[in-house]
């Protein structure tokens, strides 16, 4: 997805780019419902009406007087240097980091001649658990980015700068006081369902209902409607649902 170098110091590290994630959703096409065609989008010219191809489509900024066009050029050189180069200014603790702020993980291979350099750094983010601080230029933006230690790779993950974080102050919190034994009923169950976290045992289970109902339809099958209410705790019963909580899940352990 990108081609580069990693500046550690004085040291470069050939990388190239890879994406780390990937969607798991079926691929759904929008048809009419009368008629099952599929739906096509146009680029089309908002004066004339008619399609426009990719190579005439340029970007452009809105002013008062009109559109500032940007040929593919001016991106490249609003910051040249960081278009080719991801810069570790400085290191920080992993514990230092909110999780709201990541994005999406990216791996790194190096390119020939990087090898040793890469495992270098593999080493020392490994055995300090540090993660570098890094900015570079893809897709015409700058991004914010933590490089890190996954298994044998380096991960880049893209993170969010601090404005684009929204100020949670915004959201309506009732400061509803509760007791210190509700707090410590609460952490009794939080102990109790603390475990190893193993990413494996999680699965898609959404998806996979969803082939099953694409399935059944296949063979004719009508799906019979299965209705979901979740109602919250009255505040009265909070510590019969906490205690009958506890209780089940040492049922379950026990089992």
């Amino acid at each position: 997805m990108w081609n580069g170098s990693i500046i550690f110091g004085l040291v470069s590290i050939p990388i190239k780019l890879y994406s780390g994630s990937e969607e798991q959703r079926l691929d759904l096409n929008m048809l009419d419902r009368r008629d099952s065609a599929r739906i096509r989008y146009k680029r089309v010219n908002e004066n004339t009406g008619k399609e426009v191809e990719w190579q005439d489509i340029v970007k452009g900024f809105a002013t008062e007087k009109g559109y500032i066009l940007l040929e593919k050029e001016d991106f490249e050189q609003a910051n040249l240097k960081k278009s080719k180069t991801i810069d570790i200014e400085e290191f920080v603790a992993e514990t230092e980091v909110a999780e709201v702020l990541f994005k999406q993980p990216y791996f790194m291979e190096p390119q020939k001649g990087g090898e040793k350099a890469y495992n270098l750094l593999h080493a020392a983010l490994k055995q300090t658990g540090k993660l570098g601080v890094a900015t570079f230029v893809m897709r015409e933006k700058e991004h914010l980015s933590l490089i890190g230690v996954y298994k044998k790779v380096l991960v880049l993950h893209l993170i969010r700068f601090a404005g684009e974080i929204r100020d949670p102050d915004e959201l309506k919190l009732i400061d509803q006081k509760v007791t210190d034994k509700e707090i410590k009923m609460a952490v009794s169950l939080i102990d109790q369902y603390t475990e190893t976290f193993q990413l494996d045992k999680y699965k898609d289970v959404y998806n996979a209902q969803l082939k099953s109902i694409i399935e059944a339809r296949i063979q004719g099958k009508q799906n019979k409607i299965v209705s979901f209410d979740s109602k919250p705790t009255p505040a009265r019963d909070l510590m019969a649902q906490l205690q009958a909580s506890l209780e089940r899940k040492k049922k379950d352990k026990a089992a």
